[in-house]
């Protein structure tokens, strides 16, 4: 029954997400804040059903507090994403100028993409490479939509990718930046619990921020380029995390790649 509640945290998330885009105003605000809560919460109570409390802890610490140091440094100093500002009020208390909620959607960001980096990349490296990458292609869809909602802004609103050019190109160069930093120090921290195989529920919160995401910004939301960016760059994670799924449902797992919370076991 306990290996039961992450999926049913993730059901909840879902359906928080999908109310997100029937709403608007205040209501709208808070179903972000709530999409923020049920996304760390499944991600953290995953990593605590199957790697145990002191993982999970450390984890949230890790991810949360380099996010919220990046963050307030950011806004402070306009490194290493970009001057920016938060609107003030709409997502609750803030620490720093920084609502507390971003250093949470940190940690429910990170989580999965740090899981399926995992499964695709032998090496710490790569790990931390995809890690960063995958959290690039996660703010491909992250900081459009909440641009578009008046969340936050750039200061420099003239020098984006094409059809996003209200967010800088530096913005993705930081996440890249903050992203490797907090995957390196998981590097660490993943030494002090021994890996789980019980994947399920990280890949198909991945999966779903992937495809839903994009299907949501290019049909509900009205975003089309980021529905192309982000699919694109989430989907270098995504596209061989299919692949390999597939492979190993139909036994043609091959030799190569993987650690040992592998996909060939798909237990929450």
């Amino acid at each position: 029954m306990r290996e039961l509640v992450p999926a049913g945290c993730l059901i909840l998330l879902i359906a928080v997400q999908i109310a997100y885009p029937l709403t608007g105003g205040s209501a709208r605000d808070a179903v972000t804040v709530a999409v923020v809560l049920a996304s760390a919460g499944t991600a953290l109570v995953h990593a605590t059903v199957t790697r145990g409390l002191r993982y999970a802890a450390g984890f949230g610490v890790i991810v949360s507090g380099i996010g919220l140091a990046a963050e307030a440094v950011g806004t402070a100093t306009g490194f290493p994403f970009g001057a920016y500002d938060y609107a003030v009020g709409r997502l609750g208390p803030a620490l720093f100028e920084v609502p507390l909620v971003v250093p949470l959607a940190w940690t429910g960001g990170i989580y999965p993409i740090w899981v399926v980096a995992g499964m695709l990349c032998r090496r710490p490296a790569a790990r931390i490479a995809a890690t960063a990458a995958g959290a690039v292609g996660w703010d491909l869809f992250l900081d459009p939509q909440m641009v578009a909602d008046g969340q936050w802004w750039w200061a420099d609103t003239d020098s984006g990718l094409p059809g996003l050019v209200a967010i800088p190109w530096t913005n993705y160069l930081g996440w890249f930046l903050v992203a490797g930093v907090i995957a390196g120090a998981l590097t660490v921290w993943e030494r002090t619990a021994p890996p789980s195989r019980r994947t399920a529920v990280p890949v198909l919160m991945f999966l779903w921020t992937w495809l839903g995401s994009a299907l949501a910004h290019a049909v509900f939301l009205g975003l089309p380029y980021s529905a192309v960016y982000g699919g694109v760059v989430l989907g270098l994670l995504g596209v061989p995390l299919l692949v390999r799924t597939v492979r190993a449902g139909t036994g043609r797992t091959g030799s190569g790649g993987g650690d040992a919370a592998g996909p060939v076991a798909w237990r929450r």
